[in-house]
């Protein structure tokens, strides 16, 4: 029987396989970050194609959270409304949908990839000013964000809460905590980035207070039912900046929290990293993560071959595979890795014909 198609319980959710739709930015969002029907067949095709579980890309929970001016939101009403026609699909369809939860930090305010600028979106073009554990900026051309104080930071961790209480109005079935890629949470965790000597700053306990006060006050506001997952950069990949060691010791405070499972990713705090990128390269990290932490883990990162997605769940590397690329590849990629594999999978009526 493949491990890759075994269903997964996560408190009251079962995820019917361990494939997930990793989040992936579109830069597509309408006017104040509303998804639009872009979304809806974006994330709608990967549950079509046999994904157990369809997450939506980096939303952010204020407006001043999105990377772009084009990232989705979900700080009112409308998100809700927004967001429930994509929920609804992804839910007929057999995927589990899981709303990332985001603050940008000092990386806020830029343009998206495809525009024909580079660097911070100035207010007269829909920019705003950033904010950040401290003023510096992520790299000279973004803006200059505006240091967080105590009553900055409370507001991130309310809007983070009352953003989780909506995915649930929006019928998101669980939640993810982005504090991953050199966003604000993240830039709260690394000494590379967070410099305060205040009780946020300082020690690693002080850099991690905010992520885990964040993951608390989620975990409250979705109840005891609802998964909580939390993606984190398991390393920096610079000397001096965050560790494996360091996640070890934050996904235990996390599954404390009520975090769920810990979704291992890596670096984004620094520009100049550099990240040995290979097939499976952070899947050692979500291992040892899960070995030493006792939390289930999700892994990342240039998996691609249905045989190599199997070893890493058979194993027991990780809980949860979660592809990128290769599903804006091939949005069949499960259905094409259960008939690999041997496994059932039950397509469409739609589609049946032709399988």
């Amino acid at each position: 029987m493949s491990s890759l198609f075994t269903p997964l319980a996560l408190r009251a959710v079962t995820l019917p396989n361990r494939i997930a739709m990793a989040p992936m930015c579109q830069y597509s969002a309408g006017p104040d970050g509303l998804p639009t029907d872009w979304h809806l067949v974006h994330l709608g095709t990967r549950a079509v194609g046999g994904a157990g579980l369809v997450m939506t890309e980096a939303t952010a929970v204020v407006p001043e959270g999105r990377i772009s001016p084009q990232d989705t939101g979900l700080w009112s009403g409308r998100h809700v409304d927004a967001w429930r026609p994509v929920t609804r699909f992804l839910t007929t369809h057999g995927a589990v949908p899981v709303v990332q939860l985001a603050h940008a930090g000092v990386k806020a305010s830029t343009y998206r990839p495809w525009a024909p600028r580079r660097g911070g979106v100035p207010d007269a073009e829909g920019g705003w000013t950033p904010v950040g554990p401290t003023t510096e900026p992520f790299v000279p051309e973004y803006r200059e964000p505006t240091a967080l104080d105590p009553a900055g930071i409370a507001g991130v961790v309310e809007a983070f809460a009352t953003a989780a209480a909506r995915a649930l109005e929006a019928g998101f079935a669980a939640v993810e905590v982005h504090a991953a890629h050199g966003y604000l949470l993240h830039e709260f965790l690394s000494p590379l980035t967070n410099r305060r000597t205040d009780g946020w700053g300082g020690d690693r306990a002080g850099r991690m207070r905010l992520t885990l006060e964040v993951a608390r006050a989620v975990r409250a506001a979705v109840g005891p039912d609802v998964p909580v997952l939390a993606r984190i950069s398991a390393t920096d990949w610079v000397d001096g900046g965050w560790t494996v060691d360091d996640s070890v010791v934050l996904a235990t405070e996390l599954a404390a929290a009520g975090v769920d499972l810990v979704d291992c990713s890596s670096g984004g705090a620094a520009p100049t990293a550099d990240i040995p990128v290979g097939p499976g390269y952070q899947v050692p990290a979500a291992a040892r993560i899960r070995r030493e932490a006792r939390v289930p883990t999700g892994a990342v990162g240039l998996i691609v071959a249905p045989a190599q997605a199997e070893a890493i769940v058979a194993d027991g590397a990780a809980d949860l595979v979660l592809l990128g690329r290769e599903l804006l590849r091939d949005p069949y990629w499960p259905r094409r890795a259960a008939a690999e594999l041997g496994a059932e999978t039950d397509w469409p009526h739609q589609y049946r014909r032709a399988v």
